[in-house]
This record gives C-alpha cells, structure tokens and sequence, in this order.
C-alpha cells in the first residue's frame, strides 16, 4: 500500500469472521456442504454445518473426511435435524456469518432475519426457474438433447434444472415431437444402475407438487408426454417414481412457467422473436441459470448480453442449464437465486468469507 509519512507502514489483509453457518440442502448433500463448509474454513472461520435430515449421513462422512484429513478439533461441528434447527442456527447472536442453499422462500426470510444488532454476511444460493431458449436457427437434435438432460436429470431437483423452453414458432412442434422422443426412451428406475436417466423423486411433498402441476397443466394447455406417477421403478421395486412430463400450449403467464417444482416437469412455449423469447426469460424474480440455442453468432451475443442469470450456456447438448464442473464453470445466481454475486468454485468465493482490515502502523 501507499504511505503518507516516512516512518508509517500500511497493509490490508482479510481477516476471518469467527463462527460461520452452513445450512445445505437434501440434493448434492455432501457438495453443497463441502463447498461453502470448505470456503468457510479455508478463509480460517470455524463452521457449524447444519444438513437437510436426508443429507445427515453425507455431512457426518464429510465431517469424517475432514477429521481424518487433519483438521483441527472443533473446526467443524455438525449439528442434524430439522427446520428448529436451523431457525436456532440463524438466530444465534455468535454465529457471524452465514451459507444457505434451499428455497427462495427461506433463503429471503433467512437474509431478512440473518443480521440483528449490525449487518451480518449472510450468503444465500436459492432457487431456479432456468430458460431455454431455442432459435429457429438452432440444432434442433443438440437442442433436445440438452433440454432433456437438463429437465430430467437427478429428476429434476436440481436447483439448476431447465423447467421452461422458449422456443421460435417454426420449431415449435418439431421440438415438441423432439423431446417426446427423447423423454420416452429414458429409463425410469434405480438411479444406481447404468441404463436408468431418471431415479426417484425425495418424497411424498415432490409427488404430490408433481400431481398438482399436471392436473394444471390439463385444465390449462396439454400434457406432449409423461404425467404419471409409476409408483415403481423399471426393476419393479417401489418408490417415488414420476415420469419425464412435457407440457405444452400453456399461456406465458402461467404459475408453471413461474414456480419452481423440482420435480422432472418441462413447459414449453412459442415466441415470435428472440427479443421476445429474451423478455419472458427474464421475466422472474429468480436468475441462476439459463441456456440457448443458435447457430447465428449475433443472436448468441444478444442471448449473453441481456439475459439475467448467474450461469449460462450455449449450445450445449451435455445440459442446457445444468451440468457446472468445479474448476471450469463457477456457479452462482443472479436476483433471487443468489445474494453475493461471488459463485461456488470461482475465483471471488472464498474472499466473502473474510473482511478486509487495513492495518497502519507508525515506528
């Protein structure tokens, strides 16, 4: 740093918080607790974990990992059970910081009620409802081929999975006939065995949204594929089991072109234009991914340009909105889906664990 004076020396230097809370989610258990657990403890905070209770076996054996690894006795404490739990964790005046992943709903009351007595960190990765747009200019096969990993992978509960397409009117029903094709020939099943896409959903809350969002979908447009409940997997063995639904000819306003499901449902809908297809896009209080399709450079720039959203992709068959890789696509939302701006695994993630001191000292 610069000087004033002859004889005084200043530095600046990021220091810890002190006590940092995580509260992580059911899917990704132990990702989406390592990440921010790990940013967390390497900017030098102790952490309090608290997991889903589906993810409390994921956050002992990372616990395990990181003990046997050598960290240090009471770096990090895990504390499992339910929402008082984390209502406990949130409004304990020593906890100075504070990660949540889950919902909009929560994250928001979280960040609302986090800070008390003066401001407090807190950093919240909250939901999706993630736009793929497709030009009539697109690939229509890659563009399928995208929108159906995306939806339907880990059966949609990913915060990230493309739930609403906007597709140019020409491809309209191509693409429709498109991802039926692709949605039947998936394998519903054990998730564990190779040939099954799509496994089963959480629990009986999934399958009833899943319930309700079809018979809305009936009385409003029409189901293109899907809308069953299986109830078994492909080997016969009983589960939470949906199946990959498309649905079409709802109006672009509709509650299922707005709230997030998690369950393996896609909406699709025509545009006349781009810029018409970038409006509705855009047209939530949500930002964390988003995809496109096109062969025409200018419209991919206009796409990059304009569209609000924390991670997105162009032309990517493998997922149109999912599929980040730690070290190669930071991730993290805009708006509602994310409070810091600073994404997991990018190069501004671990400094919002930390506040900056400057320090001058005269000799």
């Amino acid at each position: 740093m610069d000087t004033i004076a002859e004889h005084e020396t200043t530095r600046s230097v990021l220091r810890p918080y002190g006590v940092w809370g995580v509260i992580s989610p059911f899917n990704f258990p132990m990702a989406l607790a390592a990440g921010p657990a790990g940013g967390a403890l390497a900017a030098g905070n102790t952490v309090v974990l608290k997991p889903s209770p589906q993810g409390s076996f994921s956050a002992a054996k990372l616990y395990e990992c990181l003990r046997d690894a050598g960290l240090p006795a009471g770096a990090l404490h895990v504390v499992p059970g339910g929402d008082e739990v984390g209502r406990a964790l949130v409004s304990n005046p020593d906890v100075d910081g504070l990660t949540f992943t889950g919902s909009y709903a929560v994250g928001m009351s979280i960040y609302r009620s986090f800070a008390t007595s003066y401001p407090k960190p807190v950093v919240c990765e909250m939901g999706g409802k993630n736009p793929t747009i497709v030009s009539r200019r697109a690939d229509l096969d890659v563009a399928a081929a995208g929108i159906v990993r995306s939806a339907f992978g880990f059966s949609g509960q990913k915060c990230s999975a493309c739930s609403r397409v906007y597709v140019e009117r020409d491809l309209y029903e191509p693409l429709l006939e498109a991802l039926t094709e692709r949605a039947t020939a998936l394998i519903v099943g054990d998730p564990t065995e190779r040939s099954v896409f799509v496994g089963p959903v959480i629990d009986d809350a999934a399958v009833k949204r899943f319930e309700n969002a079809v018979a809305h979908a009936q009385q409003r447009g029409r189901i293109v594929t899907g809308g069953e409940v299986i109830g078994k997997s492909a080997s016969g063995a009983s589960g939470h089991y949906l199946a990959p639904t498309v649905v079409a000819d709802l109006p672009v306003d509709d509650d299922l072109f707005r709230d997030e499901l998690f369950v393996p449902f896609v909406a699709v809908a025509p545009v006349d234009s781009i810029d018409e297809a970038l409006t509705l896009a855009n047209d939530t209080e949500l930002g964390l991914t988003a995809g496109f399709f096109s062969a025409d450079d200018a419209e991919v720039d206009e796409f990059l340009n304009r569209i609000e959203a924390g991670v997105v992709y162009v032309n990517r068959a493998a997922g149109a909105t999912t599929g980040a890789w730690p070290g190669v696509q930071p991730f993290g939302g805009w708006k509602g889906s994310g409070t810091s701006g600073k994404a997991g695994g990018g190069l501004y993630y671990v400094q919002q664990f930390m506040r900056e001191q400057s320090r001058t000292v005269v000799k």
